[in-house]
């Protein structure tokens, strides 16, 4: 479908979240393309560097009202929260202004030598008036991960692990240690072989060969990317929660659920009708209350709006323990991951490097041209 809009030269193109189950190197190919695109183009995306490598005009529809800014999405982001940050400290000087006069009228109106004094102060009151700041329809989910277990420096031993689906060779002799609060994005050109590692790693399919060692003190909290299986039943979001914390009271879940935007009668809401996004904050909230000192990430950003994945983001990037992920969204694997791994069924690449520096790294252009043929 995307082919098909791109390339037949439309005078305006209409994208609703294009980079959806792209990967990495399409989404940047992608990018190249629109912005040599001499046409219009109108874009929904949640991919923060798309939008901010692509657009040159952000649409902001806020407070029941469609304000146009010129810039991408890091100028909106700054110019709109700077302007209502100016708004909000004109109104404080106002209102101290208003205190003022209100104060000087009070005291000098029975004055008689003051009154005139008294009524200039007065019809300057009558022309001040605070700015309306209306209340933002955004809503930033409070995520935290914390940990209950001190843990050891030795996290996890993987070695000489291979795996194959259907004959298909996805992993090949990979080996690597990760120790105490490394953050590691893991990358490949096709998804399904993270997955299968980290449901490996998981226990949840075993691998062709190979070890997987946890260390003793780890503690692992899991995001499976097809995750539709948690919520195949019938009960409310308040039950479901509570399976994973039977033994807290009903209050301490509903501290989590309001964290994670539910609150009221949202709690009774059945799990098995919640939209894509709903679902995932349920797996934020069970994943916080589980306190593990590591945790693994399946494309995490899937269904959240940016409000959700700012929360997210900067949730990890606070986080004390261990992250293992993987993600499509080029921002999060910039600010999160201290290591890169990426892996294809030739071979793997194993990297202490923020990720725009392993980009570059002469040694990994050449490796990749390695593992992948070309």
């Amino acid at each position: 479908m995307l082919a098909q809009a791109l390339f037949g030269n439309p005078d305006i193109l209409l994208l609703d979240e294009p980079t959806n189950h792209l990967d990495l190197n399409t989404i940047s190919w992608l990018e190249e393309f629109l912005i040599n695109f001499q046409n219009l183009v109108i874009v929904v995306s949640h991919d923060r560097k798309f939008l901010d490598n692509v657009c040159t005009h952000m649409a902001d529809i806020d407070y029941k009202n469609i304000q146009l800014y010129t810039g991408n999405y890091t100028f909106w982001s700054q110019a709109s929260q700077l302007i209502k940050k100016q708004k909000e400290e004109q109104n404080k000087k106002t209102e101290e202004k208003m205190e003022e006069l209100k104060a000087f009228i009070a005291r000098f109106s029975a004055n008689a030598s003051k009154a005139k004094q008294a009524t200039s102060r007065k019809n300057m009151l009558d022309k001040l008036s605070l700015e309306e700041i209306k209340p933002s329809s955004r809503q930033y989910p409070r995520i935290r991960f914390t940990y209950n277990k001190i843990p050891g420096k030795d996290v996890l031993h993987v070695k000489n692990l291979y795996k194959s689906v259907d004959g298909e060779l996805l992993i090949k002799n990979l080996s690597f240690e990760i120790n105490q609060g490394e953050k590691v994005a893991f990358i490949a050109r096709d998804p399904f072989i993270i997955s299968n590692l980290f449901d490996i790693l998981e226990d949840r399919v075993k691998p062709d060969s190979g070890e997987v060692t946890w260390g003793v003190t780890a503690t692992h909290s899991y995001f499976p990317k097809d995750n539709n299986f948690y919520f195949e039943n019938n009960l409310t979001i308040m039950q479901w929660l509570a399976q994973y914390s039977p033994d807290q009271h009903v209050n301490f879940l509903r501290g989590y659920l309001g964290r994670m935007l539910f609150s009221g009668d949202d709690a009774d809401k059945k799990v098995n009708v919640l939209s894509g996004g709903e679902k995932v904050r349920c797996l934020f909230a069970k994943m916080m209350i589980a306190e593990a000192n590591v945790m693994i990430f399946d494309e995490p950003t899937n269904h959240l709006d940016l409000e959700a994945i700012t929360a997210l983001n900067n949730a990890m990037i606070d986080f004390p323990g261990t992250i293992l992920f993987t993600s499509q969204d080029y921002q999060l694997i910039q600010t999160v991951a201290d290591r890169i791994i990426e892996i294809s069924p030739k071979g793997y690449i194993n990297m202490r490097n923020k990720y725009d520096e392993y980009l570059k790294n002469p040694v990994v252009i050449k490796k990749r041209q390695e593992i992948y043929g070309a």
